[in-house]
Formats: C-alpha cells, structure tokens, sequence
C-alpha cells in the first residue's frame, strides 16, 4: 500500500508543485523533528525533484532538546521545526516563531477545523498542525481474564507481569491521574503524593517500560496489554486483529504535533513551499498511512485507503476530542512529574 500511495503521489505532484513557489532563495530546506517522522521516499524525495529544493534533515530526540537548540542558535539554523504541541506553545511565546504568510499556503484551507485554533496558537498565525493521536489501552482477550474498559482496570491482580507501559513521565502519570478523576496537568502536591503511591502500586503489575514498539511484545505474547501511542496500537491490530482496543472511560490524553518556521530561519519561502506541499491532501494522506497517525487534513479523507480508514483506532478519534485533555507545559512543576516517575524506574 505504501508504495502505490508513493507512486500516486509523484504523479500527482507534477501538476501540482509547480504552482508553489520560493522567490529567490537557495534550493536548500533545513527540517529539525524526530528522526524518520517525514518519510523521505514517499515525501521528501518527491517534493526535491519538482521543486529542486534540496532538503536537509536533522533529528532531535526530545522536545526539550530542540527547544534548547532553538534557544542556542537564535532560531536561526533551522527553516522548518515539527514538534509537540506543549513545546510548541512554549516556543511561541518565547518568540522563535515566525509568522506564516498565508498568502503562500492555500493548502491550510485543508485543515479539519477541530484540529486549528488551538492553545499553543490560538489565532493560527505560526503552527501547521501535522499529525495527532491519543495512546490507548490495547489488550489480548485470549490472554487476560477480565474485560478491560478502562485505566483502573490496569490495577487487577490478574494483571501481574503482563503490561507494557510508556516510558513517559508525564503521560503515564497522567493515566493515573486520570485514573483517580485528576486533570493530567494537576500540580497540587496532596493529589500528585496520592498519584506516586498508585502508581507505584501498579509495578507487580508492569512487564516493560518503553517510549515506542511496545506492539512488538503485544503481538508476540510477551505481554497481554499495552498501554501505547496510536501508530503502535494500529500496528498491533494490523497483526492480530482479535486485539480489543480500549477508549478508557476515565478519559483520554490528546496531542498534536505541528510544524512551524523558527523566527530567523535562512529559508523561509522554501519551508512555504514545503508546508503546503504537506497541506496537500493526497501528500496528507500518504503521510498519514506512512507514520500511521490521525491526519488533520480534512481534504485527506478522499485518498486514504479503506483500510486505514476501517481501523478502529483512526476511525475513532475524530469522535472523542471532547473527551480528551493535552499534556501541558508547567513550567518549573515539571520536576514534579519527573522527580516521581525517575524513583518509580528504580523499582525495575
């Protein structure tokens, strides 16, 4: 599937990138994001060789560390940044953004209007939003012998040894909260004491710890539940489709992440041109299925396959935005969360 979309989207591209434009500047394009998260040979490759644009990638492995090397070189190394949105808040209002020219993205009429106006650019002036998802509980029903429906299910003593949780201080200590009726954001010291104790609670419980890939021991048998990012969930059910995915009653954790042009970047009509290259909603589409997240991009729709489509995970998430919260920035209350999830990984 991934190389037909490859292939369909070349096509597509020689009538439409010559309608995009990058006055005078030099060929060349600095993107800085996680490593792999726009695909070169469906993406890249094809946006460099109609528009002569050569793209340089740099990965980062946190968002604190791009936002510290924003800081360092005043904004000024990179032309296009994707990252989360918490950091993407912090970085506008700390002034490394430039402002978009929407006179050069018609694209960004694309975008489903639940995903724009959000808190970290309330007046869509910096961020294009890229790609969303919400982690899930994602179990095997031959393996575990009760009916998993939400966060406090995870504590049952049935459970022991069998969970995979992310390696993320502030999303798994936010399902706890969350557990306990608590916003993910709280900073109030009685309620966070009352998280530590619970999840430490949940340890007899937890199998592994880790940021990505927890599917592969989900669909392996090395664990019967995940709790997971929503690429990892689909690829789960992609190889055992009797796996149950849980929306958690308790509610849910809700992120996007968004590209935007640091405030001196070298090249900013060429990080233009490639915004609403990726506003295009066949390029939407191909991203989409590639990184296996939600798209955005409301003209997407019309070109993602019907098995991306019938996937319960992606099909569900327009569905429920009410009922999930982000992750935010809190500042020097940071160390809370970190400080509580760095002695929970000495019990491993």
């Amino acid at each position: 599937m991934k190389k037909l979309l490859s292939v369909l989207l070349a096509l597509s591209m020689l009538a439409a990138l010559p309608l995009l434009s990058s006055a005078e500047e030099e060929k060349v394009l600095n993107i800085f994001s996680w490593d792999g998260y726009v695909d070169y040979a469906s993406v890249i490759q094809p946006f460099e060789q109609q528009t002569g644009i050569k793209v340089n990638y740099a990965p980062f492995s946190t968002n604190d560390e791009m936002f510290k090397k924003l800081q360092e070189n005043g904004a000024s190394e990179y032309d296009l940044v994707i990252a989360s949105d918490y950091i993407l808040n912090t970085a506008r209002l700390e002034g490394l953004m430039l402002p978009l020219d929407k006179e050069q993205l018609p694209n960004f009429a694309n975008l489903d209007e639940r995903f724009i106006s959000q808190y970290f650019d309330p007046d869509n002036e910096y961020v294009v939003p890229y790609m969303s998802g919400i982690p899930l509980i994602v179990y095997n029903p031959d393996m575990v012998q009760i009916e998993i429906d939400g966060f406090e299910d995870l504590w049952d003593p049935s459970l022991a040894d069998s969970i995979g949780l992310i390696d993320d201080a502030r999303v798994s200590i936010g399902m706890v909260l969350l557990s306990m009726g608590q916003s993910m954001n709280t900073t109030d010291d009685a309620v966070l004491a009352q998280a530590k104790e619970k999840l430490f609670a949940l340890r007899e419980n937890i199998h592994v710890l880790e940021y990505e890939n927890l599917h592969n021991s989900l669909i392996s048998g090395d664990i019967s539940v995940a709790y997971t990012f929503t690429p990892y969930v689909a690829l789960a059910l992609d190889a055992n489709p009797n796996l149950q995915v849980v929306w958690p009653k308790e509610g849910l954790g809700f992120g996007i992440d968004g590209a935007f042009i640091p405030a001196n970047a070298p090249h900013p009509d060429n990080a233009h041109t490639f915004l609403n290259y990726l506003l295009d909603g066949q390029v939407a589409a191909v991203t989409a299925e590639w990184q296996y997240y939600c798209t955005p991009n409301a003209a997407a729709q019309e070109f993602l396959s019907d098995a991306y489509k019938n996937n319960p995970v992606f099909n569900g998430i327009y569905d429920r935005f009410g009922d999930a919260e982000y992750v935010m920035n809190l500042g020097a209350d940071e160390s809370k969360f970190q400080d509580i999830w760095t002695e929970f990984k000495l019990l491993f």
